[in-house]
C-alpha cells in the first residue's frame, strides 16, 4: 500500500505522495504515474506528484518532481505547485511561505488563506510574436486555422516549459472542445517547437471586469485539461505584452478555465500566479495490479 493525497487545484488534479518516507528511483516513480493516474481503472488524476528531499536545503524547503499521466516528467506545474505548497504546509514540512524546488528552477510560493495559495512562476526565458502559423502542416483536419487572431509562443524558466498562446475569438461560440483537438494536436507537435508544446486558446472578454476565457490543451496529458497553472501565466504574461490588459501587484489577470477561476499578477518578468486548492482525499492506495519492479 501507499500512502497518498488527492488535491486540485481549479480542476487540475494531482496525487502527492511523499518520496521522502519510500525513496523510490526515477524508473519506478515512472511506473506509479503511468498506473494510478489511470481513471477508472486505479485512482485517477492529471499527475503525479512527488516531495522530496531538496538538493540545497539552504535554498528550498522541498523538492518537487512532476510525472504526467503517460510517465514523462515534467518541469514544473503551476496548480500542481499551489497544492504542493499546501500539502508542505500542512504536513509541516514548510511554514506558510516557503521554496520549492523544481526542474525549472527555484518556486517561492505562499499561504494566502486556508484554501488559497499563491506561487511564483519562472519568469519568461523567451517571448516570440505573430509565429507564422499559417505554415503548419496540414495534417488532419485543421479548419479553425482561417480563424486564430495571432499565435505568440512563451517559454517559462529554464529549462525552458513551452506554451503557445492562441487568440481564437470565436472560443466563446465552441462548446465541445473536440473540434479543436486536431488544430491543438497540430499545434502540440508543431516541427517548429522541438519539446512540443502546450496550447492555450484564448478569447478576450466582451466587457470590461469579466475574465479572459482560456482552454489548454497539455502536452504529457494529450488532451484539454480542466486548467493549467503556466499555461494561464503565459497567457497573461503575452496579454500584458500586447497591452491586452493590464497587471501589477494586487491587479491579477483573471482567467475564466473549465475547472474555476485563476489570477495572474503580472510585474514585469514576474508572474505570481493564486487560486484556491482543493484537498479531496487523502489515505493508502490499494491498487493490486500496481506493480512497482525492483530493478
Amino acid at each position: 500500500m501507499l500512502s497518498f493525497s488527492k488535491m486540485q487545484g481549479a480542476g487540475n488534479d494531482f496525487i502527492i505522495i511523499d518520496n521522502r518516507q519510500t525513496g523510490y528511483r526515477q524508473s519506478q516513480l515512472q511506473q506509479i504515474a503511468r498506473r494510478v493516474c489511470q481513471r477508472k481503472i486505479s485512482v485517477g488524476s492529471d499527475a503525479l506528484m512527488v516531495v522530496d528531499h531538496p538538493t540545497d536545503a539552504k535554498q528550498a524547503d522541498l523538492r518537487m518532481r512532476f510525472f504526467n499521466a503517460d510517465g514523462s516528467e515534467a518541469e514544473m506545474c503551476g496548480n500542481g505547485a499551489r497544492c504542493l505548497a499546501r500539502y508542505a504546509y500542512e504536513h509541516k514540512i514548510a511554514g506558510e511561505s516557503m521554496v520549492i524546488e523544481t526542474m525549472a528552477g527555484f518556486v517561492p510560493a505562499w499561504r494566502l488563506s486556508q484554501r488559497k495559495y499563491k506561487v511564483q512562476l519562472n519568469s519568461p526565458s523567451a517571448y516570440e510574436t505573430d509565429l507564422p502559423v499559417a505554415t503548419l502542416a496540414q495534417t488532419g483536419e485543421l479548419s479553425f486555422l482561417k480563424d486564430i487572431a495571432f499565435v505568440d509562443y512563451v517559454a517559462l524558466g529554464e529549462p525552458a516549459i513551452p506554451h503557445l498562446v492562441v487568440h481564437l475569438p470565436l472560443l466563446t461560440r465552441i462548446a465541445d472542445l473536440s473540434q479543436l483537438k486536431p488544430l491543438a494536436q497540430a499545434l502540440r507537435h508543431w516541427s517548429r517547437l522541438p519539446k512540443g508544446a502546450n496550447v492555450n486558446f484564448f478569447a478576450l472578454p466582451d466587457s470590461s471586469g469579466e475574465p479572459v476565457l482560456v482552454r489548454t490543451y497539455e502536452r504529457g496529458v494529450e488532451d484539454f485539461t480542466l486548467a493549467c497553472g503556466t499555461g494561464s501565466g503565459s497567457v497573461a504574461y503575452a496579454l500584458v505584452q500586447r497591452g491586452l490588459a493590464t497587471s501589477g501587484p494586487d491587479q491579477p489577470v483573471a482567467l475564466a478555465v473549465p475547472g474555476g477561476l485563476l489570477e495572474v499578477e503580472v510585474t514585469g518578468p514576474t508572474l505570481n500566479l493564486m487560486g484556491d486548492t482543493n484537498l479531496v482525499v487523502q489515505g493508502q492506495i490499494c491498487d493490486e495490479d500496481l506493480v512497482i519492479a525492483n530493478e
